[in-house]
């Protein structure tokens, strides 16, 4: 109890408005993003074009990323939220009257203008309002308030489809959508009234607001460039996530249709796990915020790679239900143990005003590397096993926690380094 009102102290009001915007937002996104492939299937694609569709789609976020971050450092985070929430609008309009799984990548492309926006705002938002001794406890109790929409989501999504049908449950998640747009757009509206009043504003937007400019796009790319070649901890965050990422970009559309086809998961029953791996995480998030803050981010990242590498070995060998839930729910933990320290991490090693460019430029060019791996992963999903493809994530990640443990160091100032460092284990 103690804890949750020193957390409270520390935790502003309007971020706490923000985040219920955000949860609003994902609760809809995540009642069929788990489902997607299987509505694709519905919508007569197979495997191979199920594979096609998300290898087309990884291109179109890579189209916007960086752009929809630098916006985000240049005209502030929640205008840049409230722009990618209108667009992100479009997403459920389209999937609801989709003829055919082709038209779904049109909807992936105001997905992907929508995230673009909003992703990178909402982590930078997050470091805005923390210090650096209390971002990991920050990040912590914030992923473990937004684990919800995992909770919730999924389930609401699967027992919809069951039941009623994709139709309604693209109907049911768009209106839960619209909410969170309503309020995200007045929350951009509010803020923008209180800085032309000259009011205090409660919550602090970049630390400048420019006028948006190519010549400041350049140089703001040109100085994140500079920051990645430096060989220290962003370097190889960079690294290491382009190695986990194309592994696991090879698996995420197969997950469902793995669990039904071979193990015979319904919908509903699919969304249970997601919601089991979600409460895991809520649960463990303020206590893995802190384990961040108080024993280093690497040892957090580390040992989350390494329950992570052990839930798809768990996935591969299961073969009903309950052995399901068990990896379900050891991935939460490494989710939990991930979560908080990479984005605690990520603040502390790159400067404050390139924050937002920063989680778009990573996600960018971890995307170009991988952008093969969806139509990759089917490829071998259909020719040679059905796991297969589950195998080589479980390998990459137990060959990058090495990376991990040794590279992953900060100075004590906060700067980026790649030298073994003390930290704090008050």
């Amino acid at each position: 109890m103690n804890r949750l009102q020193s957390i409270g102290k520390i935790f502003p009001r309007t971020l706490k408005w923000f985040l219920g915007g955000m949860i609003l937002a994902n609760v809809a996104a995540m009642m069929y993003d788990p489902l997607l492939p299987l509505y694709l299937t519905h919508l007569g694609a197979d495997i191979r074009q199920v594979g096609l569709f998300f290898t087309i789609s990884a291109i179109l976020p890579l189209l916007f990323q960086i752009f929809g971050g630098w916006l985000s450092d240049s005209i502030g985070r929640l205008k840049a939220v409230a722009i990618g929430s209108v667009a992100g609008l479009f997403t459920f309009i389209i999937f609801l009257f989709a003829p055919s799984w082709q038209w779904g990548l049109l909807a992936m492309a105001t997905g992907a203008v929508g995230r673009s926006f909003v992703a990178p705002s909402y982590r930078a938002f997050i470091a805005e309002q923390s210090d650096e001794n209390n971002r990991g406890k920050i990040y912590g109790f914030s992923d473990a308030v937004f684990a919800v929409v995992g909770v919730f989501g999924p389930p609401l999504g699967g027992w919809l489809s069951d039941h009623y049908g994709y139709r309604i449950l693209f109907l049911v998640a768009g209106a839960i959508f619209t909410v969170a747009t309503i309020l995200r757009v007045s929350m951009a509206i509010s803020a923008g009234r209180q800085r032309q009043q000259k009011f205090k504003v409660v919550t602090p937007e970049p630390s400048e607001v420019v006028k948006p400019s190519w010549s400041n796009l350049k140089t703001s790319i040109a100085a994140m460039i500079a920051l990645l070649m430096t060989g220290g901890v962003a370097t190889w965050i960079l690294v290491s996530d382009g190695i986990i990422d194309i592994n696991f970009n090879m698996v995420g559309q197969l997950l469902p249709i793995y669990m039904q086809n071979e193990v015979g998961i319904t919908n509903t029953q699919i969304g249970i796990l997601n919601s089991i791996s979600s409460i895991v995480t809520m649960a463990l998030m303020t206590f893995t915020g802190w384990l961040s803050d108080k024993k280093g981010e690497r040892v957090a990242i580390a040992g989350g790679m390494v329950i992570l590498s052990a839930s798809m070995a768990v996935f591969i060998l299961a073969r009903n239900f309950y052995a399901m839930a068990i990896s379900w729910a050891m991935f939460g933990v490494g989710n939990a143990l991930i979560g908080p320290a990479y984005s605690a991490l990520i603040s502390k090693a790159v400067p404050e005003k390139l924050r937002g460019i920063a989680f778009g430029l990573f996600s960018t060019s971890v995307g170009v590397i991988a952008l093969p791996a969806p139509f990759i992963g089917a490829f071998l999903y259909e020719t040679f096993n059905p796991r297969l493809p589950f195998i080589l994530p479980t390998i990459a990640l137990l060959v990058v926690v090495p990376i991990v443990w040794k590279k992953f160091h900060l100075k004590p100032n906060g700067l980026a380094t790649s030298e073994p460092v003390a930290t704090s284990t008050d």
